[in-house]
């Protein structure tokens, strides 16, 4: 039996925040994932700021599928800790460097006008950042895969969180020859934190890409990790 046709409940658990548009985020890639996956038990709960809560939705079986990008504190700490005692639930990976979403990445990219023949372009993947160190490594390899390919000048990551980072990531793509910058937003929704980013980028006249948003294949992402849980349950 195919781990896609076991009959289970797929947990979107989001990270939560007070800005509306992330949770309408979540919602939209819900969404998606039951028409890509008709009749599967989809459910959204997010870990802080909104509701419901990750225990609120829980049922015995369900895979907690974490719909952030990174193995930061939530993925490693949080979710773990809120899933304890719940008869059979496991949990999924994060979404990670998925090469898919490194595709929508460069879609969006291409929606301001970025072109993979600009020799003069410096491109500034902005993530939320982490203060786990591999996490952050990790992200960082964003910018490398987006940039493979390409006759852009230079392609670096920055954290949004991080004081300064911007615009040093910034001065590192000039430095090694850009002419022009764009900011490459590695975030699956719009924020406040992506709204301090958008502030920035507007004063210094860069242009910046939309998020990765509930774009189809964010959520094939999804269910993959989904399916890779559920086929290493069957396996064990």
């Amino acid at each position: 039996m195919r781990a896609a046709r076991v009959v289970t409940c797929l947990v979107l658990t989001a990270h939560g925040s007070a800005d509306p548009r992330s949770a309408a985020n979540a919602q939209a890639v819900a969404a998606r994932l039951r028409l890509l996956r008709p009749g599967l038990d989809v459910r959204v709960a997010f870990c802080e700021l909104n509701t419901p809560s990750l225990p609120e939705v829980l049922t015995p079986g369900a895979v907690v599928t974490p719909f952030l990008l990174a193995d930061a504190y939530h993925a490693r700490i949080d979710i773990p800790r809120q899933i304890t005692g719940f008869a059979g639930v496991r949990q999924a990976e994060v979404l990670g460097e998925d090469d898919r979403l490194v595709a929508v990445l460069r879609e969006r990219l291409s929606g301001v006008g970025v072109s993979s023949a600009d020799i003069g372009l410096g491109v500034l993947v902005v993530a939320i950042g982490s203060s786990h160190a591999v996490a952050n490594a990790r992200t960082a390899s964003v910018s490398a895969k987006l940039s493979a390919g390409t006759h852009w000048a230079a392609a670096t990551t920055a954290f949004a969180t991080s004081p300064g980072s911007i615009a040093d990531g910034v001065e590192d793509l000039r430095r090694r020859g850009a002419r022009q910058v764009v900011i490459a937003p590695w975030f699956l929704a719009p924020g406040r934190l992506l709204d301090r980013v958008s502030d920035y980028a507007g004063d210094n006249g860069i242009p910046m890409a939309a998020t990765l948003g509930a774009h189809r294949l964010v959520a094939e992402t999804v269910l993959d990790r989904y399916d890779e849980a559920l086929a290493e349950a069957v396996a064990a």
